[in-house]
């Protein structure tokens, strides 16, 4: 921590003599691999957060979530953001009793046959139609329907600001109840690009696998968002947590009535912004932007010295000692 410090202080130090910014004055330390030189990338990112309905038989119900969604993407558009990120379940996150055939009391397999799949996709046509009209992307998740008895994913839909689904994310780490009764996993990761700014997405209770998010580090996101309808645990932190051992941003979007609200975390750990903390739909707009002291330098010096680390540099300094292989040597 002390070699962190003194690294930050000369990078202060030569930023206050010459009048640069952090990052321009960190590229004399560290300097951009050959072609980056001068890069900078910059996006803003809205996080959501929205009433959750739990019956996908109401057609009505799906409508207003449609349309509260909407109005959430006009408010994001209207304060500049670029891409706007809603949480699990933003349109309906069908409930387990709900759908199984053995309900209303106990849980079975779920009967999809239920499921208001006109209504719920003409929704989501409208999502993309208004993405288009505002050019704002929109991740926001939904089941995602197979062919025949297969079981839907749980999905997030990646619609560009063009109105077109870019790519789609399948939970892959489902809780017990989803994967025996309700949804078919997912086998892989995901990215996207905006504005030069790289997105990977996780969903429902993978915030608790922390090898996800590291795997999307390897794959040298910017930025992981994640969507939930809740989970165990103190997920806020863990949000918190993801964000600064793998030194990137991560949009952490929860229902309104989830009990802390939606956010998104700095490469630092710290949040840059939140939404209204009564539980009220809203939105929080940040800017992801490399130049910010806190992105440069977790991205700078934290994940090259990361990966250092795990590449097998210290196998070079192992020693052959007797003393070290003896684990009641004592002192």
């Amino acid at each position: 921590m002390t070699a962190r410090r003194n690294f930050k202080r000369q990078v202060r130090a030569r930023a206050a003599k010459t009048g640069e910014s952090y990052t321009s004055a960190l590229r004399h330390f560290r300097p951009a691999p050959p072609g980056d030189a001068g890069s900078h990338r910059s996006v803003r990112l809205a996080v959501a957060q929205t009433p959750v309905r739990e019956d996908p038989r109401d057609g009505d119900a799906l409508r207003e979530s449609g349309r509260e969604v909407r109005a959430l993407m006009r408010e994001a558009a209207a304060r500049g953001a670029r891409v706007v990120h809603f949480p699990e379940g933003a349109i309906c996150f069908p409930g387990k009793f709900v759908m199984s055939v053995d309900g209303p009391d106990a849980v079975g397999p779920a009967d999809w046959d239920r499921c208001r799949w006109a209504v719920l996709q003409a929704e989501l046509a409208e999502i993309a139609g208004l993405a288009r009209e505002l050019r704002l992307w929109t991740v926001i998740a939904s089941a995602h329907r197979l062919t025949g008895a297969n079981r839907p994913h749980n999905s997030l839909y990646v619609i560009s600001d063009a109105g077109e689904v870019v790519t789609r994310y399948d939970e892959r780490l489902l809780s017990r109840t989803k994967v025996t009764y309700m949804y078919a996993p997912g086998v892989s990761p995901v990215t996207f690009e905006v504005d030069g700014v790289r997105f990977g997405c996780l969903l429902g209770m993978e915030i608790h696998y922390p090898e996800l998010f590291a795997q999307y580090e390897e794959l040298d996101v910017d930025c992981v968002l994640f969507s939930t309808s809740g989970t165990p645990g103190n997920t806020a932190a863990q949000a918190q947590g993801h964000a600064t051992v793998n030194s990137y941003w991560v949009s952490f979007s929860v229902p309104a009535w989830h009990g802390t609200p939606s956010g998104v975390a700095a490469p630092d750990g710290e949040w840059l912004a939140r939404c209204h903390a009564d539980g009220s739909p809203s939105v929080a707009v940040v800017d992801l932007d490399d130049s910010s002291e806190a992105a440069a330098d977790a991205v700078a010096y934290g994940r090259p010295w990361r990966r250092e680390a795990r590449s097998g540099i210290y196998t070079a300094h192992q020693v052959d000692d007797p003393r070290s292989e003896d684990r009641t040597a004592g002192f």
